[in-house]
């Protein structure tokens, strides 16, 4: 064994042989295990026709709420570390209905894109919109997931039918900051009409003042419900009740930075793919072997040779 190491070694092929092993190690690598940060969500996307207003952007061009929380939710998943675990509910009429538990993000992420492209207004069974039952109920939904689950409401914000002025919703068996999570607000802030839709989600014109009904916004006296904007002051007053954070997500960075807080993190053994780190010592092994018969480096060795030969050769003239 030491006899064919040091013919290698002597032969100069040793980095090739080092780096070939290292390419075995990254093909094949062991299961390995590490302590990291790891999240566990149950993310709630509001799906009332409110949702369909397009007055945000996305990329410089104005999509839907819903489009731009779908995004939002595509960034996120991508930079969630392995080990960490999202599901999805989606909100109607006064209940959050979990629609897919939390699974885990890098041996399931076709499926998590798959599905939350398929969250969309036809998924509605009804068309009012009780977002502070909604909130309780998205509450209720990842404490019975488990005690690490922490959950993320994205909504508007519009009731509908609107609650009375200065009324706020009874948050039943809901204790503040039981459960984690984020309350997200999406909209713009200038009413617009709301786009009626069918049952398949087919247009159907927009929602007139005559066909909802009309009453005292939160903390006003508008009476525009047939209208839709981001009902902020209402969310936060949600947030503090619950007890949770209020973030309002204009690019898919917010959502991103917000799902990734370390306040939601949990330290636990998670499969941890190393498989970068023998490929890049074969790189570094590969590239060492072969830079002296490059550019600048051949140029010196060939120069190195011919003096040794003039050095030593019998015709050399004296000087």
């Amino acid at each position: 064994m030491n006899t064919l190491w040091r013919r290698i070694h002597s032969s100069g092929n040793w980095p090739l042989m080092a780096a070939l092993l290292l390419l075995a190690l990254a093909a094949w690598p062991p299961r390995m295990q590490l302590q990291r940060p790891v999240f566990e969500w149950q993310v709630s996307f509001d799906i009332t026709q409110s949702m369909n207003v397009e007055d945000v952007e996305l990329n410089h061009a104005a999509v839907s709420r819903l489009t731009l929380a779908r995004a939002a939710m595509r960034d996120t998943l991508a930079a969630l570390p392995c080990g960490s675990k999202v599901g999805w509910s989606v909100f109607a009429d006064y209940r959050s209905l979990v629609i897919l538990a939390p699974i885990e993000v890098c041996s399931h992420y076709e499926e998590l894109l798959a599905s939350l492209e398929r969250i969309d207004a036809r998924m509605r069974w009804a068309n009012a919109s009780n977002i502070g039952k909604g909130v309780t109920w998205a509450v209720r939904g990842a404490r019975s997931i488990g005690p690490h689950t922490a959950f993320v409401f994205i909504t508007d914000g519009q009731e509908s039918p609107p609650l009375r002025a200065n009324d706020t919703p009874p948050m039943v068996d809901v204790t503040p900051g039981e459960v984690k999570g984020w309350l997200v607000g999406i909209g713009g802030d200038v009413p617009v009409p709301i786009p009626k839709t069918g049952s398949n989600g087919e247009p159907a014109g927009y929602w007139k003042p005559e066909d909802v009904v009309q009453g005292s916004a939160i903390g006003g006296t508008q009476n525009h419900e047939h209208l839709s904007e981001l009902r902020e002051d209402h969310l936060r007053t949600l947030a503090k009740l619950v007890g949770v954070d209020y973030l309002r997500l204009n690019t898919p960075d917010a959502l991103k930075a917000a799902m990734l807080d370390r306040r939601f993190a949990q330290h636990q053994a998670a499969d941890t793919d190393l498989r970068w780190i023998p490929a890049l010592l074969a790189l570094l092994l590969l590239a060492w072997r072969f830079a002296p018969d490059l550019g600048l480096l051949r140029g010196r060795r060939l120069l190195r040779l011919r003096v040794r030969q003039r050095s030593f050769s019998p015709m050399s003239p004296l000087p």
